[in-house]
């Protein structure tokens, strides 16, 4: 295992006697002291940093994770009731497609922490040998790792937190001073590690998200409750130096979440309403007219330098949402107009052929009168 992590050891090693020296530049004491604790610090900072697109990546999946819920809970419904093995197999197929089509993973969300891992047994590693390097110390071949010599391995063992070495743990650390310090420490790993973990999979969601009983769903709060309990079990065997880095790790990423959520929560989540009602008290208006009207100006700017700058309205949106609906209403009126034109041409097609006939049935009378008339001349002539 050892040879495995070596090239994190040394970076490790590189990274916390360079803090030291500039810690020990800039004032603080050189050898045994606070500033190897506060090298730890620097070099849980310096990982975080260099972790930071995975934390975008953490937050992006939240995002497809959301956007996702609807379409998941028809595929669900979809297979309700159905347990044979051919119709699991397919929900299973056409839900990685949607984690694909989202560019989501259930697993996303513990990236940065289980990236961390390595890294955290390196460190545990480098700890654990402080006192073989610093025995080495005057011998033909002194045990190193890069620049981290016997001399300074000897001065990172003897410095200490609230009077516990560095690399002093619960299991081997005799006195009771040890043994408080890293139950303390312990407690507040494991609760903030719980914290971070419950932070981003429950306040930053929608209560259709978290209420919902999918797969997603449940290796989450699987996530939740067993990384903390793993490690509240595994925590009495990590040296003090090992312990300080989580903790601050944990630190980081609470406040980190904490800026993020607050300033960009997901849609429909309490942590998005929260930011509404701020903005409300504020006078200002909500996220999504603010969009529109970014949107609105952004219209207007790539128009040309040369043409005036309308003044964007707060109804602008309301009036693009509402033409698809004003051209469905004119097509109708439309129609109508059509179907009372044809209406009144039916109805004078109608009219002309009651004149006709009553023209014709007037015709038809006539030489029957006339008939009549003759007929009664020839009887009054034939009376004669």
């Amino acid at each position: 295992m050892d040879g495995l992590l070596m090239p994190l050891k040394v970076a490790e090693a590189w990274v916390m006697v360079t803090i030291h020296k500039l810690l020990v530049a800039i004032g603080m004491s050189d050898g045994p002291g606070p500033a190897w604790v506060l090298s730890i610090v620097g070099l849980t900072v310096a990982v975080r940093v260099l972790i930071m697109p995975l934390f975008v990546k953490q937050i992006r999946s939240s995002r497809g994770m959301q956007a996702m819920q609807p379409e998941l809970r028809a595929l669900q419904n979809k297979y309700k009731g159905k347990k044979d093995p051919a119709s699991q197999e397919r929900m299973r197929e056409e839900m990685m497609a949607l984690y694909r089509k989202h560019g989501t993973n259930p697993l996303s969300s513990c990236l940065p922490m289980l990236i961390q891992i390595p890294i955290f047994f390196a460190l545990f590693r480098v700890l654990a040998r402080l006192q073989e390097i610093a025995n080495s110390a005057g011998s033909a071949h002194p045990v190193k790792i890069g620049p981290l010599t016997p001399a300074l391995a000897a001065d990172v063992q003897a410095s200490s937190l609230f009077g516990a070495p560095l690399s002093s743990s619960f299991m081997n650390g005799s006195s009771a001073t040890v043994k408080i310090v890293t139950m303390v420490l312990i407690v507040l790993m494991t609760a903030t590690q719980f914290y971070t973990m419950h932070q981003l999979t429950m306040k930053n969601m929608p209560k259709s998200v978290t209420e919902s009983d999918n797969p997603a769903m449940r290796s989450q709060r699987m996530m939740m409750y067993g990384m903390p309990l793993i490690f509240f079990i595994t925590g009495p065997q990590f040296q003090v130096g090992v312990l300080i880095y989580w903790l601050v790790s944990n630190v980081w990423t609470m406040g980190q979440q904490w800026w993020t959520i607050r300033n960009m929560p997901a849609v429909g989540s309490e942590a998005y309403k929260k930011r509404q009602e701020r903005r409300r008290r504020k006078g200002l208006p909500p996220d999504d007219e603010k969009k529109s009207a970014a949107g609105s100006e952004d219209e207007a700017a790539s128009s040309g330098p040369g043409q005036r700058v309308q003044p964007v309205r707060n109804n602008r949106k309301k009036k693009k949402n509402r033409t698809a609906s004003t051209a469905e209403q004119r097509y109708a009126e439309r129609a109508r107009e059509r179907q009372q034109a044809f209406d009144a041409s039916g109805a004078k097609d109608g009219d002309a052929k009651d004149t006709g006939g009553a023209a014709s049935a007037k015709s038809g009378n006539k030489p029957g009168g006339s008939k009549k008339k003759k007929g009664s001349k020839g009887g009054n002539s034939a009376k004669k």
